[in-house]
């Protein structure tokens, strides 16, 4: 049988646009323009991630509002204010906690804003180790990149061991809340724990495709369960505490010289409440527009969870009662199921408001499993781990980097194990990952800062190579599409860098004096020891790999580039 001549795609839209009729000339010619754009969209994410050095090996299925809700899931603020306000009751009180909300929620914005501007700049899945490899003096952007690739890749991974072992525990709350007679033991809270490891695992490789469907319709859910939550703990709670009981009222359980230190004590637990925001950056390799929608999605989601995690504050705060100290002493374990306990006084309305939250903290394990995995790859892509060659595989068909999945999902499986023998174990892991993911936001954003001051990023409109890198050397800078620009960007960034370094120089603090060696928070050994474990294993092996941001050949070619990044 002949073949038949096939002819362009356009050539057929205007031969049918000449024999239909006006209405279906234009709905043929909205269907024209659409996929004009598609296709424009499509070349200009393929040249932006070439022109940064990177070949396009991922599908790009998820648009803003499917990252607005990958964005919000997992920062999961309303959730996180329930579920952890009480680590910042003890050093700050009620009011500790609203203003401490309002100034790390103003913090968080000005943090990510300097990353959004990045992420437009070079949306990539890497990140902030990408960016040190690009923004870094040229005699230390390797070291600068790679330990910040270190620190990246265990705040995920300690972030999803958060997640899972605050939804084993809660299990076993919920157990407690409906059966006295229920004494839980450490081990069955691992097995649950386990159990969603394996529907996080299953969730992002048999069903992968529908994960941009998924994430919109949790999106959906996480702010219904807020109102759900919100409005049935207000309206049936049998007292209600007074304005001054809530914006007058600090405490300073630990024990410290003065109040101040207290509440920046407490603050912490606040930070940990909105950390991960950039889980949406490092799917960027997916994402459509990425220069535009991953900022976008980025900051959308910081306001949004801001605004639903200060309402469930001032919500929750104003429901407490005036026995605090039964609520502190809580026997089902989280002081926020005696809360639904005293508002709806039914074991069954409890129930079903924690099976909610308990629902909306395993979804948020899908979102965190997806990011740790991408940033994962990512470094392996760029030969920053031991096994490089297996983990930055892709599946051919699936596009999936399903040994990066499966190695997140064993280090939950071995890090939570410390569940067994430490009480604190959960208080550690959230000092561990806010040091880590604050220590990889602040060289980003010092690095830029510096190449800010000192001109070296161009605008859109220079004459800007297309290539990565130039003669000597040197990447390309040049601004995205969204940024703040001006004296503004500068003092933002300032800002941003101040913010962290209180963050930082606080995270480490224990909660209450005296310090014992069950309430010593061991983070700061930690934080210190992969820093100088990388360090070490950089100088004395990864240096021979590991190149910072290699500029593959197979991507830029199209761009005149055909070069790597040399030392």
């Amino acid at each position: 049988m002949p073949s038949l001549p096939l002819r362009p795609l356009s050539e057929s839209f205007n031969m049918a646009l000449n024999g239909a009729g006006e209405p279906a000339q234009v709905e043929m010619t909205k269907m024209r323009n659409y996929l004009r754009d598609a296709q424009s969209t499509i070349e200009r994410d393929r040249n932006e991630l070439a022109r940064v050095g990177k070949k396009e090996v991922l599908k790009r299925n998820f648009a803003f509002m499917s990252m607005l809700g990958f964005g919000c899931i997992v920062l999961n603020t309303w959730e996180g204010v329930l579920i952890l306000f009480v680590m910042g009751f003890a050093n700050g009180g009620p009011s500790g906690l609203v203003y401490g909300f309002i100034i790390t929620w103003i913090g968080t914005l000005s943090i990510f804003t300097v990353l959004s501007e990045l992420s437009s700049m070079v949306p990539t899945s890497g990140g902030q180790y990408y960016w040190c490899a690009m923004l870094g003096p040229r005699k230390y952007r390797k070291l600068l990149s790679y330990v910040t690739g270190w620190l990246t890749v265990c705040g995920w991974q300690g972030a999803a061991t958060s997640a899972f072992l605050l939804a084993g525990s809660i299990v076993q709350s919920l157990i407690i809340l409906n059966d006295d007679t229920y004494e839980p033991k450490s081990w069955q809270a691992l097995l649950i724990m386990y159990a969603c490891i394996i529907g996080a695992v299953l969730t992002n490789t048999v069903v992968s495709s529908f994960l941009p469907a998924i994430e919109g319709a949790i999106l959906i859910c996480h702010v219904v369960g807020f109102f759900a939550i919100l409005i049935t703990v207000t309206y049936l709670a049998p007292v209600h505490n007074s304005a001054t009981e809530v914006f007058n009222f600090f405490l300073n359980n630990g024990g410290w010289p003065t109040q101040g230190l207290s509440v920046f004590i407490g603050i912490i637990s606040t930070v940990f409440i909105f950390l991960g925001a950039d889980s949406v950056i490092h799917m960027s390799e997916e994402v459509q527009n990425a220069s535009v929608t991953v900022p976008r999605a980025t900051i959308m989601s910081i306001m949004v969870n801001g605004a639903l995690g200060f309402g469930m504050l001032i919500g929750i705060l104003f429901s407490l009662g005036d026995d605090l100290k039964s609520l502190l002493k809580s026997p089902y374990g989280y002081p926020f199921i005696q809360i639904f306990m005293n508002s709806t006084r039914s074991r069954s309305a409890s129930t079903v408001l924690t099976a909610v939250l308990l629902a909306l903290i395993f979804f948020s394990t899908i979102g965190v499993v997806a990011t740790a995995s991408r940033m994962t790859w990512s470094f392996a892509r760029d030969r920053g781990l031991p096994g490089w060659r297996t983990l930055s595989k892709v599946d051919s068909r699936t596009s999936i980097p399903f040994a990066a999945i499966s190695l997140t999902a064993v280090i939950s499986v071995l890090l939570l194990l410390i569940s067994l023998g430490s009480p604190t174990a959960l208080s550690d892991i959230i000092s561990f990952s806010v040091n880590s993911f604050y220590g990889s936001y602040m060289i980003s954003a010092a690095l830029l800062l510096w190449c800010r001051l000192t001109g070296r990023i161009k605008e859109p409109g220079d004459d800007v190579a297309a290539s990565a890198m130039d003669a000597n050397g040197n990447f390309n800078l040049v601004w995205g599409p969204w940024r703040l620009r001006g004296w503004w960007g500068i003092a933002n960034n300032a800002f941003a860098c101040a913010w962290m370094t209180v963050v930082l120089f606080f995270s480490s603090w224990p909660n209450e004096t005296p310090v014992t060696a069950a309430t010593m928070n061991y983070s700061i050994f930690i934080t210190i020891f992969v820093v100088v474990a990388s360090a070490m294993y950089y100088w004395f092996w990864a240096k021979k790999a590991y190149v910072g941001a290699i500029v593959e050949v197979e991507a830029v070619e199209s761009r005149e580039v055909s070069q790597h990044l040399k030392a």
